[in-house]
Order: C-alpha cells, then structure tokens, then sequence
C-alpha cells in the first residue's frame, strides 16, 4: 500500500495511480475541467493567461489537459502548443499530424519488417522424434 500526501490539500490518501491527489481533490479538478473546457467553448479568442487567472489554476495544468487531448482550441486561437518532434504548432496533442503520420508508417514498416525474416527450416528426424506407447500387453506400438 503506497500512502501519500495530497498536493491539493496536504491530507494522507492511498495512492493507486496517476496525479498525487486525494479523491476529493481529483473531483474538484475534474469539475474546475469541466468549466475551464464551457469558458474556452464560449471564448474562442482566449489565452491561457486568461483562463489561469479566471479559473486560479496554473498554466502547468492547462497545458498537461491539451497534450493529454482532453482540451482543444479552435483553429484560429491565439493558444497552441509545440509538436515535440518538429515544433510546429499545434491545438491538441503532442504530434502534429505529419508527425503522427510519420509515427505510424514508422511502426507500420517495422512491424512488416519482423514479419518479413526468413524462417530457419529445422530438419525433420521423424523416427527420432516419435512418441512410443506401449500397448497393454507390454508391446511397443508405433
């Protein structure tokens, strides 16, 4: 049992997995989300600057909720991120679409790849190999 601090609140919890917080505290992130993604949907033209200092959360969190593609901005928004590959920038993500592209043909060629090895023959030796039984009366059968 790992038992931590909250960084929200500072209180004991179990922790299991994901962000250091208790489960008070992960609600209360999970519904500042929810209202941080109806304001960015009615404000189309808003920074993130903005959005902290409406909402008292730190730009840190609102940059993790667009590369985790659980917040988007519109196409001709003022906010956006790097591609961690090529740095052009992007609404949602961590790739862009070129990138992601790249990506995938990458793992698609290397799975094809693997596929693609010969396979070694190994030589039979039939007799050699064979099971014996032996039937009731203590005769081998073949």
């Amino acid at each position: 049992m790992d038992v931590r601090n909250c960084k929200g609140c500072g209180k004991l919890f179990n922790y299991l997995s994901g962000p250091p917080l208790c489960q008070a505290c992960m609600q209360a992130l999970d519904q500042k989300f929810d209202e941080v993604k109806e304001y960015v949907y009615d404000h189309p033209k808003v920074d993130m600057q903005e959005v902290s200092e409406v909402f008292n959360i730190p730009i840190a969190q609102i940059r993790q909720w667009i590369r985790e593609e659980r917040l988007a901005f519109a196409e001709d928004s003022l906010i956006g991120l790097e591609c961690e590959s090529c740095g052009t920038l992007i609404k949602t993500g961590r790739y862009c679409k070129s990138c992601k592209e790249k990506l995938a043909k990458g793992l698609t060629n290397l799975y094809q790849e693997e596929k693609a090895q010969p396979v070694l023959k190994v030589k039979d030796h039939h007799d050699k190999a064979n099971m014996r039984f032996l039937d009731k009366g203590g005769n081998r059968r073949d």
